[in-house]
């Protein structure tokens, strides 16, 4: 389904393999377009529908380093000559460019808020879309929030984010998460404020002591999706 508010398309794209969500956004009348947590195996299918709607592909966000796909940003910027951004201090140095807390990035009538999100990976930025739409990476997810324990994550810097900086915006606010296992699509940050298990009712300390026993494997795909994902999504085989 198409969405249009002032001038701005706006669809979710799924991986049915790493769950992950990805986001294209795009300005009507300027035809230029943003892709949001591109995966590299769906290259092909998102630059299909670029061509379709008539768009031009000018960036590709990441909302952090991925464990558990490998990004098409690489690869989309080979084949379109889009630029990659990613979060400040993220390890990237192949990246285009770093978006820092705040920083704003406009296409045409779509005003895209960069909001510092650390905690489950210790660079992460969630996107604010016109006010309207916040695309929150791996920091919030529909009734859960992304693991803390590896690639420098940390429960307390995510509750304080989430409770201090997301739950701060307005009720009305969408929720477009990173991922979803549970076939959930969309939230508001009033629901998740009220129904989410992870935050509900909980202190600061509480949310650090559940998330330090959540006991988790590792990605099936982390060794490989990391250090490429390093690289913007540059494969090196061995």
């Amino acid at each position: 389904m198409i969405t249009q508010v002032k001038e701005m398309l706006f669809r979710q794209l799924f991986d049915t393999d790493s769950s992950t969500y990805t986001y294209l956004v795009a300005d009507l009348q300027t035809k230029a377009a943003v892709l949001v947590d591109p995966v590299l195996e769906k290259t092909e299918r998102d630059l299909q529908l670029i061509r379709e709607l008539g768009l031009t592909l000018r960036y590709c966000l990441e909302t952090h380093i991925h464990a558990d796909h490998i990004t098409g940003t690489g690869k989309l910027r080979e084949l379109t000559g889009c630029l990659g951004v990613v979060p400040e201090n993220a390890p990237a140095s192949c990246a285009d460019q770093q978006l820092q807390d705040g920083e704003i990035l406009q296409l045409g009538s779509i005003v895209i808020e960069a909001i510092a999100t650390p905690g489950h990976t210790d660079s992460h930025l969630a996107y604010l879309v016109n006010k309207e739409r916040l695309l929150t990476g791996d920091s919030l997810l529909i009734r859960g929030c992304g693991r803390t324990d590896f690639q420098s994550g940390n429960p307390g810097a995510l509750f304080d984010v989430v409770t201090q900086k997301l739950f701060t915006l307005s009720d009305d606010t969408l929720v477009y998460p990173g991922h979803d296992y549970k076939g959930f699509t969309v939230s508001t940050i009033g629901e998740e404020k009220l129904y989410n298990p992870r935050f509900t009712g909980k202190s600061r300390d509480s949310f650090i002591q559940l998330m330090n026993g959540l006991n988790l494997p590792n990605p099936q795909k982390i060794m490989e999706a990391v250090p490429a994902n390093e690289r913007c999504g540059n494969v090196i085989s061995v």
